[in-house]
């Protein structure tokens, strides 16, 4: 079913270009504030993102916990190439967060890759 015929939207969320101690909070309250009432979909768009530690792993997760509880999805939108989807598949980040190569794949839901 297509979210946005049911009467939904999708919230678009730009991460910074890296993702640490210093800004990971700030991501987090960014991500979760975008779970609204209406908003099913959010995508987090880390496709400009070029680092991302452990504190920003965390904060992802925390975020999807949150953004769940409003009834929503947390998409993520990760570059294919690049050191930001290397650390993810590293962890298997990808087994518990639905993880796009593009915003647009993420916003049409198409079944998420795994490479």
């Amino acid at each position: 079913m297509d979210d946005r015929a049911a009467g939904s939207r999708p919230v678009i969320v730009p991460m910074p270009a890296e993702i640490d101690l210093a800004n990971a909070d700030r991501v987090g309250e960014e991500l979760c504030a975008a779970a609204s009432p209406g908003v099913t979909i959010i995508v987090a768009d880390l496709t400009a993102t070029q680092f991302c530690d452990s504190a920003g792993i965390r904060t992802l997760l925390r975020a999807r916990d949150r953004v769940a509880a409003s009834q929503a999805q947390l998409r993520l939108a990760v570059a294919r190439d690049g050191a930001v989807r290397r650390a993810l598949q590293a962890i298997g980040l990808q087994q518990v967060l639905p993880v796009y190569p593009t915003v647009e794949a993420a916003l049409a839901g198409d079944p998420p890759r795994t490479d």
